[in-house]
C-alpha cells in the first residue's frame, strides 16, 4: 500500500547555491502550498491551477514574506511520483531551503524518507524497479558511458529485455500447468520441441546479460586495477603519475605502503579504480604482512593487474617475480607487466623483457614512472583490457550487482529446464523449474506473483466451453 501522506524534502545538492528545489507529492501536496503561496496581485489559488503550469509568488509565513519563488504543480497521474505534486524553486539560501521545509511540515506535510519520492513513483506503477534503480545511477554517473547506460535502463531498456523473457516463459508455463489438470488424460499442451527452441534462446540471452556485468560494473564504478610489486619498484610513483597528484608517499625506505591506497580517476571519458598496494617481499613485520595479504586480496578483485617491475634489478628476479603471480592471474583477468626506470638506459633486462613469451592476457609496457614516459601506451593498454565498444553494441548491459546476483540463479534455474527436457522429466518438475526462473525475472522487475501464471491460463483458454 502507498503511504498517503504529503512528503516534503529539498531535492537539491547540500550547501549554498543560486537556486534550490524542494518538492512535495501527495494527495494534499498542491493544497499545503497554496496555504503558504501568495502571487504578486493576490487571489491566485494554486489548487484551481492546471496541471503542469508555473507560477510567481511569494512563500509567506506569520505575514512575513521568506522569499520569491516560483512554484510548479503536477496533478495525478501526470507526475514524477504519480501523485499531485509541487516544485518550489527558491533562492539557494541554507536558511532559506530550511525555513521553507520547516513551514512546508508545520502546514501539513511531513519529512520524506530517503528514496521515496522515487519508491512512490514504483509504487504507482510510474516505473518497474528496475528502473527506478536506475535513477540512482544516473545521479551517480561520472563518466559518459556510465550515464549512456543508466538512462537506458531508466526508460526501460532493461525491463523490456526481462519482461519478453518473462512473457515467452510464462506461455509455455501455463501449457504446462495446464497438462498437470488433465494428467489422467494424458494430454500434452506444451509442445516439448518448441519449448526446448524457446529456452535455448532464453538461455543465451540470460548467459549474455549476466556476463556483461563485468563491463557494466567497470564501466559504472570504473574498471579495478591494482597495482602490484616488490617495495621500491614505483608503484607509488606510478600511481602518482597517474592521478597526477602526490596521493602514495614515495619514498627510498621499503615498505613505505602498508595498507592499500585507492582512488578514482576519469581518463579518456572512462573510469579507472586504482589500488597501490603495499609491496610484496619476504618480511617479519606483522603490519607489513597485514598490507602484503591485502596486495593479493586486491590482486583477485582487480580486472586489470599492473605488475610493477625495476628494470635495473636482475632478470631471473624479476621472472621469478612474474611466474609467481601468473600462478594467481585467472582467465577474466589481463596481467601489464610495467617494467619501470628504463630511463636508466638499455641493459640486459629490458632486452631479456622485450622477449619474454607472453599469453593472449598479457602485456608488456616499458615506461619512467618518474618522468611519466609511455603512460599513453599504459593506458591504452588498460582500457583495451575492457571492451567498451560492447557499450555501443549491445542495447543492454547489466550494471546492477543485485541484477547479476538474481540473472545468475535465473541463469541456472533454465539449465535445470533445458536438462529436464533432456531427460524427460515429468511436466510437475519442469514447471517447478520454469516457475523458479519467472520468479527471478520478476524480482528484477518487481512483477513477482504466483496469480500471474493463473491470470494468464484464464485469459488464453476458455475451458468448458
Amino acid at each position: 500500500m502507498v503511504d498517503q501522506s504529503t512528503i516534503a524534502a529539498i531535492s537539491t545538492s547540500p550547501g549554498v547555491g543560486a537556486i534550490a528545489i524542494i518538492r512535495l507529492s501527495g494527495e494534499n501536496a498542491i493544497r499545503i502550498a497554496d496555504k503558504i503561496f501568495k502571487s504578486p496581485k493576490g487571489g491566485k489559488v494554486l489548487v484551481e491551477q492546471p496541471a503542469n503550469t508555473v507560477h510567481f509568488g511569494h512563500i509567506i509565513f506569520n505575514e512575513e514574506i521568506i522569499d520569491e519563488v516560483i512554484v510548479t504543480i503536477f496533478k495525478v497521474p501526470h507526475s514524477f511520483t504519480g501523485e499531485n505534486s509541487v516544485e518550489i524553486a527558491c533562492h539557494g539560501s541554507v536558511f532559506i531551503q530550511q525555513k521553507i521545509l520547516e513551514i512546508l511540515v508545520e502546514s501539513g506535510a511531513r519529512l520524506a524518507l530517503p528514496g521515496e519520492f522515487t519508491q512512490r513513483a514504483f509504487l504507482n506503477g510510474k516505473m518497474d524497479l528496475s528502473q527506478a534503480e536506475a535513477v540512482a545511477d544516473v545521479i551517480a554517473s561520472s563518466n559518459a558511458a556510465a550515464h549512456k547506460l543508466a538512462i537506458n535502463q531508466m526508460r526501460g531498456g532493461f525491463s523490456k529485455e526481462i519482461n519478453d523473457l518473462r512473457k515467452q516463459l510464462l506461455h509455455f508455463t501455463a501449457m504446462v500447468e495446464l497438462e498437470l489438470d488433465f494428467a489422467e488424460e494424458e494430454v500434452e499442451f506444451a509442445d516439448r520441441t518448441a519449448l526446448r527452441n524457446l529456452t535455448e534462446k532464453i538461455e543465451i540471452l540470460l548467459r549474455n546479460l549476466k556476463d556483461s556485468f563485468q563491463l557494466g560494473n567497470a564501466i559504472k564504478n570504473g574498471i579495478p586495477v591494482a597495482i602490484i610489486g616488490e617495495t621500491n619498484v614505483g608503484k607509488s610513483t606510478l600511481l602518482n603519475a597517474l592521478l597526477n597528484e602526490d596521493k602514495a608517499i614515495v619514498s627510498e625506505i621499503h615498505g613505505t605502503t602498508r595498507d592499500v591506497i585507492e582512488d578514482v580517476i576519469n581518463i579518456k571519458g572512462n573510469a579507472f579504480r586504482f589500488f597501490d598496494t603495499a609491496g610484496i617481499r619476504d618480511t617479519e613485520d606483522y603490519i607489513e604482512n597485514l598490507g602484503i595479504e591485502r596486495s593479493y586480496s586486491k590482486l583477485e578483485q582487480a580486472t586489470v593487474v599492473l605488475l610493477v617491475v625495476d628494470t635495473e634489478n636482475p632478470y631471473p628476479i624479476i621472472k621469478g617475480r612474474i611466474d609467481k603471480i601468473r600462478e594467481r592471474i585467472v582467465q577474466d583477468q589481463t596481467l601489464i607487466i610495467v617494467a619501470n626506470k628504463i630511463d636508466s638506459g638499455l641493459n640486459e633486462t629490458i632486452q631479456q623483457l622485450e622477449v619474454l613469451d607472453l599469453t593472449d592476457n598479457e602485456k608488456v609496457v616499458f615506461i619512467a614512472a618518474k618522468q611519466k614516459q609511455n603512460l599513453e601506451e599504459l593506458i591504452d593498454f588498460m582500457t583495451a583490457a575492457i571492451n567498451f565498444d560492447l557499450a555501443n553494441q549491445q542495447d543492454v548491459i547489466v550494471t546492477n550487482a543485485r541484477h547479476f546476483e538474481i540473472l545468475k540463479n535465473a541463469h541456472e534455474a533454465i539449465l535445470r529446464v533445458l536438462n529436464g527436457l533432456d531427460s524427460g522429466i515429468t511436466g510437475d518438475f519442469l514447471a517447478q523449474d520454469i516457475r523458479e526462473c519467472l520468479h527471478y525475472l520478476g524480482e528484477i522487475t518487481g512483477e513477482i506473483s504466483s496469480d500471474e501464471v493463473l491470470g494468464h491460463i484464464f485469459k488464453s483458454f476458455c475451458i468448458g466451453k
